[in-house]
C-alpha cells in the first residue's frame, strides 16, 4: 500500500466534504441547538406554569376544607353542605372551574376518598398539590383520634432528616464531594454521542462508496489507484471530517453559553436556579435551606473543605460543582477519541465493504441489518451502565468490540481501572485489523461488479478468493 497515494486520497475526502455548504451549514447550527437545549428546559419550566383555578370544595367528612391552603394557581371555597352534584352541574354558574368532592369520613379505615371534576384534565403539579394537602388533612385527623397531648409534635420529632452525602477518595486519600446523578447525566450523553458519531460518519462512508459505484467515477479511480488505498483513504479522510466537526462542536457550543451567560449575568443562574432541571434527575436542589443561592467562594471552600461528622450538610450546589470538578478531564478525552476513532474504523471498514456490493441504498439494508444490531445492542447497554458499571453483561460489553465503544466510553466516568480500558482497547484494535483485512478483500471485488444483486452468499464468495 502506497501511503502517498492514501494520503492523497484523505485530502481529498477530506477538503470535499469540509468544502460542503452541508457541512458548514450543519456545523454552525448544531452548537446553537445544543446551547438551545441546555437552557431551554429552565426557560421552559420558569414560562409553563399552570393557569389558577378556583376549586369549590364539598367535603362531606369535615375534616378536610378547613386545612386546605391557597397556592399561587389554586383557590379553594368551601362550600359546606351544598350537594355535590348540583354544585358539579353549576360550576360555570358558580364561578368555579373544578369541584373537589370529599367522601364521608370512613370510620374504620381513617381516611376519605376524593374526587375532582373539571372540563379540562387538571396538571401534573396542581393534582400532586391538591393530593398533597388532602393527605396532610387526614394525618393531622389520626393524630388527633389518638388523643395525646402533642402528637404531632412527636411525629414531626420522630421523622429523620438524614441525608447521605458522599465522598469520593483518590489514591492519595484525599476525599472530595460527588454526586452519582452528575456521573449518570453524563453516562448518558456521552454513549448518545458516540452511537450518534459511529452510526451517522459510517453511514457516509458507505454513501459515499455507493455513489462512486453508481456513476462509475470508482471504475477511473481504481485505474490509478489500488482499492484497498481507496478504500482506508475514504475512511480516514471521513474520520478526520468526523473529528473536525466535533471539537468545532465542542468550541462553538462553550463560546455560544458563554456569550449567553455573559449577556444575562446574574439573571441566568437565578432562573435556572428557581427551575432546577437537575433536581429533577439527581433527586437534589440548588438551593441552601433558607432558600438562597451559594455564592462561588462558598462553593469553593466546601469543596476544598469536606464537612466532618459534626458539621453541617454541604449545599447540594456544591456537591454538583465538586463532581464536575473532580472528573478527569483529560483522561475522558483521551479515552473518547481513541474509542471513537478505532470503533469508527471498524464499522467504517465493514460499511464501506457493503457499501461495494450494493447499486443503491436500498440494496443495502438486508446486508447493514447485521451491523446495525450490535451498534444499537451497545447503544442500549451504554444507556444503563449507570444503574451497575461493574455488572457482568456491562463488564463484557465493555471488551466486545462491537459493543465497546458506547459501554466502555459510559463506564470511564465510573473509576475504570486502567487495565481493563488498554484491554478493552487493544481488542477493539485487532479486530479492527481482522475486519479491514475482510472488508479489503470484498472491496477489491465487490467495487467493480455491476447489475447483480449481492447476497451474504457472494460476499463469502469474494472473502475466499484470492
Amino acid at each position: 500500500m502506497n501511503l502517498h497515494i492514501v494520503n492523497i486520497i484523505i485530502k481529498r475526502e477530506y477538503l470535499t466534504r469540509v468544502k460542503k455548504k452541508s457541512f458548514i451549514i450543519i456545523t454552525f447550527l448544531v452548537p446553537v441547538l445544543f446551547a438551545a437545549l441546555c437552557t431551554l428546559p429552565s426557560v421552559i419550566m420558569l414560562m409553563a406554569k399552570e393557569e389558577a383555578k378556583k376549586i369549590a370544595v364539598v367535603d362531606q367528612s369535615g375534616i378536610v376544607a378547613g386545612l386546605l391552603e391557597d397556592t399561587g394557581t389554586v383557590t379553594f371555597s368551601d362550600f359546606k353542605g351544598a350537594d355535590p352534584v348540583a354544585v358539579k352541574a353549576g360550576l360555570d354558574s358558580l364561578g368555579m372551574d373544578v369541584l373537589l368532592s370529599i367522601s364521608p369520613l370512613d370510620s374504620a379505615r381513617r381516611t376519605v376518598t376524593a374526587m375532582t371534576y373539571s372540563a379540562k384534565p387538571l396538571g401534573v403539579d396542581m393534582t400532586g398539590d391538591i393530593e398533597r394537602q388532602i393527605n396532610d388533612a387526614v394525618e393531622q385527623y389520626r393524630i388527633e383520634s389518638y388523643g395525646i397531648e402533642g402528637l404531632d409534635k412527636i411525629m414531626q420529632e420522630v421523622k429523620p432528616d438524614v441525608k447521605l452525602v458522599s465522598y469520593q477518595m483518590d489514591e492519595s486519600g484525599n476525599e472530595t464531594l460527588s454526586e452519582s446523578g452528575i456521573y449518570m447525566m453524563l453516562s448518558l450523553v456521552l454513549g448518545m454521542i458516540i452511537y450518534m458519531f459511529i452510526s451517522m460518519f459510517c453511514g457516509m462512508v458507505m454513501s459515499s462508496v455507493i455513489e462512486e459505484k453508481s456513476s462509475r467515477v470508482v471504475e477511473v479511480l481504481v485505474s490509478s489507484v489500488k482499492a484497498t488505498e481507496l478504500l482506508f483513504g475514504k475512511i480516514i479522510g471521513v474520520a478526520l471530517v468526523a473529528l473536525t466537526q466535533f471539537f468545532m462542536w465542542i468550541a462553538l457550543t462553550a463560546l455560544i453559553l458563554a456569550v449567553v451567560g455573559g449577556i444575562t449575568g446574574a439573571g441566568l443562574m437565578d432562573m435556572g436556579a428557581a427551575a432546577d432541571p437537575t433536581a429533577q434527575i439527581t433527586g437534589i436542589t440548588s438551593q441552601l435551606p433558607d432558600g438562597s443561592v451559594p455564592d462561588m467562594s462558598s462553593l469553593m471552600q466546601e469543596v476544598t473543605e469536606p464537612a466532618d461528622s459534626t458539621s453541617a450538610y454541604p449545599s447540594e450546589k456544591s456537591v454538583i460543582f465538586s463532581t464536575l470538578m473532580n472528573i478527569d478531564y483529560t483522561r475522558l478525552i483521551i479515552v473518547f477519541v481513541l474509542f471513537f476513532i478505532f470503533g469508527y474504523l471498524l464499522y467504517a471498514s465493514l460499511f464501506a465493504a457493503i457499501g461495494s456490493a450494493v447499486e443503491n441504498e436500498a440494496d443495502s439494508n438486508q446486508l447493514v441489518l447485521p451491523l446495525t444490531v450490535p451498534l444499537m445492542i451497545g447503544f442500549f447497554i451504554a444507556m444503563f451502565v449507570y444503574k451497575s458499571p461493574d455488572s457482568g453483561v456491562v463488564f463484557w460489553a465493555s471488551m466486545i468490540p462491537f459493543t465497546s465503544p458506547m459501554v466502555m466510553l459510559s463506564r470511564a466516568l465510573f473509576g475504570v481501572k486502567t487495565w481493563e480500558i488498554v484491554l478493552s482497547l487493544v481488542i477493539l484494535i485487532l479486530s479492527f485489523i481482522g475486519c479491514a483485512w475482510v472488508s479489503a478483500k470484498i472491496y477489491k471485488v465487490g467495487i467493480l461488479m455491476f447489475g447483480k444483486k449481492s447476497s451474504f452468499k457472494d460476499l463469502w464468495k469474494w472473502l475466499k478468493m484470492k
